[in-house]
């Protein structure tokens, strides 16, 4: 009897422990859900010194919505094994993560609201990768801002932060430099043709080029060239003035820059101060063009919070 009660009491034990177990693990799978909403922002993402733009640009977006959960995602896979390499070498314990990485953290952490906002300039391939991304990801009602350049009215506030680096008639020439795409069914080719419409109706000393696609820089350069201005002022019109900036547009060599210089013409980009350093000035450095981005996650707030 006595041994029958000593096996009863072990086997009670351990059913009481199993539960506490299991009661564990449970609460580990279910973390308790979040009621806010978190922001996500999605950014192609940079290996170069001008990442400081998205801390510029959280900076903004903390004076405006505190106590919000903000993640950044990057979306190129090229930026996020380069510079996670980079910081295995270096022993920083930092890493950036893919929109789909981002997303599943917050799952896991109990979130089930979710507003996602591209830093992609124009509506194109970038920007519809994140759509299906967000579409059907299992377990979160998320809802997707929109990149700057969906709507003409934020073109128009756009251009007019611009103006006031825009080099007179009088001085010479201003390229905005802008990113392009090399893929004809885009359909973000239409805003490129269209913004370059505007420009050319709106401003006599201001075009638009691209590294890829249209308007081509070498036809827009040519032009530029046989212009009787002496000086062309390069305008980024990306979201961060990071490599193709920095080589491609401006580098020494091989580059917008070398052309124009190579046939007698200055030139000059414009940059910006941040924390005592001066950078390339991309979009987002801008704070009238980071406001249009705010304004579209602040709708996007309001539209996920009534769910």
């Amino acid at each position: 009897m006595i041994k029958f009660f000593v096996s009863f009491l072990v086997a009670l034990f351990c059913c009481f422990s199993g539960s506490l177990v299991s009661a564990q693990i449970f609460k580990l799978k279910h973390p308790p859900l979040k009621e806010k909403p978190a922001i996500v922002l999605a950014a192609f993402g940079t290996s170069t010194k001008a990442q400081v733009t998205f801390d510029f640009f959280e900076k903004e977006l903390r004076k405006e919505l505190s106590g919000y959960d903000i993640r950044w995602a990057f979306t190129s896979d090229i930026i996020r094994t380069k510079k996670n390499k980079i910081y295995r070498q270096k022993g920083i314990h930092k890493r950036l993560y893919s929109l789909q990485e981002v997303l599943a953290k917050l799952h896991a952490e109990g979130y089930r609201k979710v507003v996602v906002q591209p830093l992609h300039i124009f509506p194109g391939l970038e920007y519809k990768e994140v759509l299906e991304v967000c579409a059907h990801f299992p377990g979160l009602r998320i809802v997707v801002g929109e990149p700057l350049f969906l709507r003409w009215e934020n073109v128009y506030e756009v251009l007019k932060a611009l103006e006031k680096e825009f080099l007179s008639p009088a001085e010479g020439l201003n390229i905005l430099a802008a990113h392009g795409t090399e893929v004809t069914s885009d359909s973000a080719n239409i805003t490129y043709l269209g913004l370059n419409w505007v420009l050319s109706n709106r401003y006599p000393n201001v075009m638009l080029a691209t590294v890829e696609g249209i308007p081509h820089a070498e036809e827009v350069l040519k032009k530029a060239l046989s212009s009787p201005a002496s000086k062309i002022r390069f305008i980024p019109l990306m979201f961060v003035a990071g490599d193709h900036v920095m080589n491609d547009i401006y580098g020494e060599e091989d580059s917008w820059r070398a052309e124009v210089e190579k046939a007698g013409k200055k030139t000059d980009c414009v940059t910006t101060v941040f924390n005592g350093k001066t950078y390339y000035k991309g979009l987002g450095m801008y704070p009238e063009v980071d406001a249009i981005f705010i304004k579209s996650i602040k709708r996007m707030l309001k539209i996920i919070e009534t769910y």
